[in-house]
């Protein structure tokens, strides 16, 4: 069976969310809910960051079974600012390393009183099939999947349009990129179609275009400076040379900048007050100009910040279920 098809019930029997492992299919209310909650633990950086002792006294492991640094950096932080104890586990220090299975490490932690977990992995459907084998009080967490879903990054992306646009129907968003390898556009499309009517525009080099049947109700296409036109929001990836197995037909990167990437002559085509977004990690001078990277229209450092927001309301949301 491939992993991807293995599937779990994200709610609890009275409706309220135990897992978080995409965002495909979740109630709109759910979503709106963690939008508020994480709004009310956005703080200006020159404050002192939001705090809540919901947590306290469990204990939250984050195993990263591939290498991240803004979404495990955020998950860390928020976890010590709900109060709760935290474990850090790479596979460099893991016993999966040596053969053991994923499962028997999550029993292992369930075994130690680990009550949240937050997975990252390279291989599809490994969330969901722990999810339905541990124990009824332990919550799974998604913190991105090979290319199939990073739910957590589309909450905070879509936070991040709501705040600037003061909406989350009626816009133009483009995302231009490796779309066939990228689990954030997977993620962002399926939270915006459940929350508004939306044009969205999906660019992508010849040979990274997504299968449509997994993008209903998209444009797709490779004509970049078309898609931008008008665009009340573009948000860039990077190719994701790890996951292709056949990179001798890749642009350069200099090739990548003038046939794809979001330049400060490009920009000028969308609406005057559009953003510019970036998931990270940033290939300057490929994907996106440096320039318009740190210019006035960017909201890259804002996504972060909401980031941490997110995983904080999600932590919230599971632990006063």
């Amino acid at each position: 069976m491939h992993q991807e098809a293995i599937t779990a019930d994200q709610l609890t029997p009275s409706g309220q969310l135990r897992h978080l492992l995409h965002l495909r299919g979740l109630d709109r209310r759910i979503i709106l809910d963690m939008l508020e909650r994480a709004q009310s633990y956005v703080r200006p950086l020159d404050q002192v960051p939001a705090r809540d002792d919901c947590l306290a006294g469990q204990t939250v492991a984050n195993l990263f079974f591939e290498a991240s640094t803004r979404t495990r950096a955020s998950f860390e932080l928020a976890a010590k600012r709900m109060s709760a104890d935290v474990l850090n586990l790479d596979v460099n220090m893991s016993s999966r390393k040596k053969g053991e299975s994923v499962l028997d490490t999550i029993y292992t932690l369930q075994a130690m009183g680990v009550g949240i977990f937050v997975i990252r992995d390279a291989s599809a459907g490994i969330p969901a099939l722990i999810a339905t084998r541990v124990e009824p009080h332990i919550n799974i967490l998604n913190a991105g999947e090979s290319d199939v879903s990073h739910p957590t990054q589309g909450l905070l992306d879509i936070l991040t349009i709501r705040q600037h646009k003061g909406r989350l129907d009626n816009l133009t968003i483009t995302i231009i990129g490796d779309i066939a390898h990228s689990r954030v556009a997977r993620s962002l499309t399926e939270g915006l179609a459940i929350l508004g009517d939306n044009d969205i525009r999906l660019v992508a080099p010849p040979g990274l275009e997504p299968d449509p049947a997994l993008y209903p109700g998209t444009r797709i296409t490779d004509d970049v400076d078309a898609a931008i036109e008008t665009a009340d929001v573009i948000v860039t990836l990077r190719i994701q040379k790890e996951r292709i197995k056949e990179k001798s037909g890749l642009m350069t990167n200099h090739e990548y900048l003038k046939a794809y990437g979001l330049t400060a002559k490009r920009l000028e085509r969308a609406r005057p007050d559009a953003i510019v977004m970036h998931p990270g990690p940033m290939n300057r001078d490929v994907e996106i100009e440096g320039s318009v990277a740190d210019g006035p229209q960017s909201v890259i450092t804002q996504q972060v910040t909401n980031g941490l927001a997110v995983r904080m309301a999600i932590l919230a949301t599971i632990a006063r279920r």
